[in-house]
């Protein structure tokens, strides 16, 4: 994990192996467990990498993969902008200087408008509409700014059914009615600047491939048909969830394959935007975890750790694999056991792993789980009322606490 300078070269996913065991033991020592550690070289790294393949498209970063100040600053400074899904994340955009931010707004509640439209007094945000009435609620409110029109284009993609929101009523314009909520929105003194559609999230198998060309190419008819009525649209973003390999036995994402499918697909008369989110930063964080019980049992050994479904929902969310590495020192001259990871919470769905080989484990040691930079501080809860991870954030050979612990005290500062 020394620093590196960002090149085109560099390798298209960080495994777990790769990160350093005796450093990430220092931070669980330094600063305690379980602790999040993100690398914002790697952030810069895989921004590099993703420019180079979608050279001329516009790039918007999905703030909901990470929304950590560091994480933020590096791909603002990249040149990317700043796809957001919430008013939080409309602010801390804007607090990061990203120049182009935009809220897609999702059955939108009334205090996230009223906050975006308040931003949008001192910066200049666009705003992505799913629905009809959305326009109506802007209206209200006075706005009648830049907008993006979503689409449901009927087609969805990505690792789990709960992800795959291409298809999903709850996600945007059917297509077939898009090109009248454009004429409609138009019509009404809104600067309709482009159209977004999202297939699903960590698209990496060939069927999910597939569907995103087939969306690509349905966007673009569409962009098509909305030129034939002479309105002008500056961008046709086709969305991201481009995946990453949690498995140690998955080929990485052909970023350069994916582009060039993209291209091909493309025939709008427009630029081309896409919108990465973990492909950005899930190879670029760890999850570090203390080992507090080891119970061996007739099917396996339960390594009890202080992490849990609190600290890292999407296992027990998607039922998603994340690989687990053994810190321990001496860890290649332990013999290995079947183990189940689970987490603290009285909860069966609190594991993080099943079956994993992993050295013979003591009280005291630490684990890594690899892929957390995306989706995982994110989705901490304090369900059970378990504090929030701390979180490192390493940018070369330097590593500096981002975000403290939360405390026991922490979780009543809001109740009277």
């Amino acid at each position: 994990m020394t620093k590196t300078a960002v090149t085109t070269a560099n390798p298209p996913v960080r495994r777990l192996a790769d990160w350093s065991a005796a450093r990430l033991r220092d931070f669980a020592d330094e600063h305690g467990t379980p602790l999040y550690v993100v690398d914002i070289e790697r952030v810069r790294e895989n921004a590099a990498r993703l420019r180079e393949s979608f050279p001329e498209a516009a790039i918007d970063y999905a703030v909901k993969a990470n929304a950590r100040k560091p994480v933020l600053d590096a791909i603002a400074a990249a040149g990317f902008g700043a796809e957001c899904a919430s008013a939080g994340e409309v602010v801390s955009a804007c607090e990061a200087g990203f120049a182009d931010v935009r809220y897609t707004a999702v059955n939108p509640p009334a205090r996230d408008l009223d906050r975006v439209v308040e931003v949008a007094d001192e910066h200049e945000i666009t705003i992505t509409v799913g629905a009809l009435d959305t326009l109506d609620a802007l209206a209200e409110r006075d706005w009648s700014g830049e907008i993006y029109v979503r689409v449901n284009p009927g087609v969805g993609a990505g690792h789990h059914e709960k992800v795959r929101t291409g298809a999903d009523p709850k996600f945007g314009i059917p297509i077939d009615r898009a090109a009248a909520a454009v004429r409609d929105a138009d019509e009404r003194g809104f600067a309709v600047e482009g159209l977004h559609a999202h297939a699903g999230s960590g698209i990496l198998e060939t069927e999910d491939l597939a569907a995103h060309r087939t969306l690509v190419e349905r966007m673009s008819d569409l962009a098509d048909e909305i030129a034939a009525a002479n309105i002008d649209l500056d961008t046709v973003s086709v969305g991201g969830g481009f995946g990453v390999p949690y498995r140690d036995t998955e080929a990485p994402l052909d970023v350069d394959a994916l582009a060039r499918a993209t291209r091909e697909a493309f025939s709008a008369d427009a630029r081309l935007g896409i919108e990465p989110g973990r492909y950005l930063v899930a190879d670029a964080g760890v999850l570090l975890a203390e080992v507090t019980t080891v119970k061996p049992t007739p099917e396996t050994t339960v390594v009890g750790v202080d992490a849990g479904m609190t600290t890292l929902a999407r296992p027990a969310l998607y039922d998603a694999f994340h690989e687990i590495r053994s810190l321990a020192a001496a860890a290649e001259d332990h013999e290995t056991v079947a183990a189940t990871v689970a987490g603290p919470v009285c909860e069966s769905g609190d594991v993080l792993g099943r079956d994993r080989e992993l050295p013979a484990p003591e009280r005291g040691d630490f684990l890594a789980v690899g892929n957390a930079g995306a989706y995982g501080y994110e989705m901490a809860s304090t369900y059970n009322s378990r504090p929030r991870p701390a979180i490192v954030a390493l940018d070369g050979d330097g590593g500096e606490l981002c975000v403290r612990r939360e405390t026991i005290a922490d979780l009543g500062r809001l109740e009277r």
